[in-house]
């Protein structure tokens, strides 16, 4: 018995022509309509933008919101600033153990339950959110130009996924 897939069949090693800029044009097939493709091409786009800009090539992605919620919410939890930010604890634990490596947050014990760690900026993460939030909010100009009028519902489209993907 045989299975027929669905997916688009491989072409062979033809090659594209460059486009006016000289760029090679690369058949993406599919993956054009794909949302979620297209999500994680922005997103990506505007990570290396952001830390370019922001000249701090040693800032992954998440070190930013991660410092933000922290100096906005001291104290929490770990678990509370992965749900925040939307990370795993798998991909926040190495991210918590560099900020702190780096001397960006102290980690200190809850008042209420002496097992559970909490986090806060240190001294240094204060003195070095607040450039990079000046960084972030001139970064969010340039998105907010390209966005126009449409920021809105295009933040909201975006909840929308979240949420019902969540």
């Amino acid at each position: 018995m045989s299975t027929a897939s669905t997916a688009p069949e491989r072409k062979g090693p033809k090659r594209k022509r460059p486009d006016a800029a000289g760029a090679t044009k690369i058949d993406i097939g599919p993956l054009d309509g794909f949302v979620a493709f297209h999500l994680r091409m922005a997103q990506e786009t505007a990570l290396r933008a952001f830390m370019a800009s922001a000249h701090r090539p040693d800032f992954k992605p998440g070190h930013f919101a991660a410092l933000m919620v922290i100096r906005l919410n001291p104290d929490l939890s770990q678990i509370e600033v992965c749900r925040a930010i939307g990370r795993d604890k798998s991909t926040l634990s190495p991210l918590i153990r560099e900020l702190e490596r780096n001397g960006l947050i102290l980690r200190g014990h809850s008042a209420t339950d002496r097992r559970t760690v909490t986090l806060r900026l240190s001294p240094k993460g204060e003195a070095t959110l607040g450039p990079l939030f000046k960084q972030a909010e001139a970064h969010d100009r340039r998105l907010d130009a390209i966005v126009g009028k449409a920021k809105p519902e295009l933040i909201a489209l975006l909840k929308k996924i979240t949420a019902a993907l969540s």
